[in-house]
């Protein structure tokens, strides 16, 4: 399962409408729980860090390692073959502290571009389906 730690604002209607449509297509390993939290409490993540040893935490930051869909495919792959989970944080308006940037297994940067967190979570869905049909070699993702 990949859990995503989502800051910012609880979604509009037309996010959700984004996320449920990939969402519904995901299966396990692939599946998400997407879990929202206030500023604050992503702020918190510095000095309680809520991460078990059993999850591979990867940080979405357009300052990160920029990753073609394939190698997150196979990144994904390697981490559940572990027998590891997943856990995303999509950080606060403001971002994350240093700390949480440098305890994260992974920082990605989906693009040199900043999106809204929002945006940003229909994009994340859409991607994480990509990586499962790249998985099981669906021909969802054209090369």
């Amino acid at each position: 399962m990949i859990r995503v730690i989502a800051g910012g604002k609880k979604s509009k209607d037309w996010v959700l409408e984004g996320q449920n449509e990939y969402e519904k297509r995901l299966k396990k390993p692939f599946d998400v729980h997407f879990e929202y939290f206030d500023e604050e409490k992503i702020a918190n993540l510095q000095s309680n860090w809520p991460f078990k040893s059993s999850e591979y935490v990867i940080l979405l930051d357009e300052r990160g390692e920029n990753i073609s869909s394939p190698e997150l495919s196979e990144r994904l792959e390697k981490v559940f073959i572990s027998g590891k989970s997943v856990a995303i944080i999509i950080g606060a308006a403001y971002g994350v502290s240093e700390e949480v940037r440098t305890r994260a297994d992974f920082v990605w940067s989906v693009s040199k571009l900043v999106f809204p967190h929002e945006l940003m979570r229909v994009i994340l869905a859409e991607q994480i389906y990509r990586a499962q049909e790249i998985s099981r070699g669906g021909k969802y993702h054209h090369l």
